[in-house]
């Protein structure tokens, strides 16, 4: 069974947005790479490249840009999973290959175009991974560079979001509204949480265009109800109040939100009982396995989300250690 990934449809929402991405580039990517990059020359496309077992985990884009005025690409991978994932490095280049063979097979081109990666991960655990593939090859620092040569080798860039300060959030309104919910709807709940979108709320107030700025909320807020699971009705209350109060408000508004809040809430109801569902299933499958389990994983297991519990489920078989559950959770 798919779900429909929140997160996924925030991040397409947003940064499939052309102005957004290019305000992004320009505060974000380093120095050196914005240096060779013609921003005026972005373009997305519609190319994905992920497999079905990835979606739910992974989201990415990828754009069309002129790098050191030649054709190249941008392409953003989105990892909105819990942990950190070890092989991402190995995907990447996978991702780049295949764009390569997209270029060759549908436009016959002779010479392959230059392909950036770039990573955003928002999930809880600091990224402490490197971010070149030849950390993954065995023996690769004790060789010598006439030897590396012969290597494939590159690094992505990455945005640990988890590591980021208020002060480091830079950009345009949307941009800096955008990077403090996806590091904070992951990380944060009750009053943390609704201190963050608070500060949403007030810096759409810096929009000229109210109109765009009260249509824009419900992005915000589907996106805010469905990751944000912990939020209750009083939490809701609040929000509410919070849109009054930067002048985002209006009967008819107030009663939008009231529904999707209603609906979000019978969502959740149903989703709640396939969690359980799942949880028992993995409970049952492990105890089987390995017999009775330690307290600690038991405990971890009953609070995991629906993404984790669909990868331990899916792994079940190939699962050989106890300390193998503990990563994923």
């Amino acid at each position: 069974m798919k779900l429909q990934n929140p997160h996924d449809k925030f991040f397409k929402e947003t940064f499939g947005n052309v102005e957004v991405t290019k305000d992004f580039i320009q505060y974000y990517l380093p120095e050196t790479i914005r240096q060779v990059i013609n921003l005026e020359t972005l373009e997305p496309q519609k190319d994905s490249f992920l497999n079905p077992k990835l979606e739910e985990n992974f989201s990415d884009l990828l754009f069309k840009v002129a790098i050191n005025e030649q054709e190249g690409y941008l392409y953003l991978l989105f990892e909105h999973k819990s942990y950190v994932d070890r092989d991402i490095a190995i995907q990447l280049l996978k991702y780049m290959v295949e764009i390569w063979e997209a270029k060759r097979n549908k436009e016959r081109v002779r010479e392959l175009p230059i392909v950036v990666p770039i990573v955003i991960y928002h999930g809880k655990k600091e990224w402490k991974l490197p971010t070149n593939l030849s950390a993954q090859l065995n023996g690769y620092e004790s060789l010598s560079s006439d030897i590396h040569k012969y290597i494939p080798n590159f690094e992505y860039v990455l945005y640990d979001l988890s590591v980021y300060h208020d002060e480091d959030i830079r950009g345009s309104v949307i941009t800096r509204i955008v990077m403090t919910l996806l590091r904070d709807v992951q990380t944060k709940e009750g009053a943390e949480l609704i201190d963050s979108i608070a500060k949403a709320f007030y810096h759409l107030r810096e929009l000229t265009d109210k109109a765009s700025a009260v249509g824009y909320i419900e992005t915000l807020l589907r996106y805010i109800f469905e990751a944000g699971r912990k939020l209750t009705k009083d939490d809701i209350k609040i929000i509410i109040n919070q849109l009054e109060t930067n002048e985002m408000k209006g009967e008819e508004f107030t009663m939008t939100l009231a529904e999707m809040w209603e609906r979000e809430g019978e969502r959740r109801g149903e989703q709640r009982g396939v969690q359980k569902a799942m949880i028992d299933v993995a409970l049952l499958q492990l105890t089987s396995k390995f017999g009775k389990l330690p307290d600690d994983i038991k405990e971890a297991l009953a609070k995991a989300d629906t993404p984790t519990l669909q990868l331990i489920l899916t792994n079940i078989f190939t699962i050989e250690h106890l300390d193998e559950i503990k990563y994923y959770l």
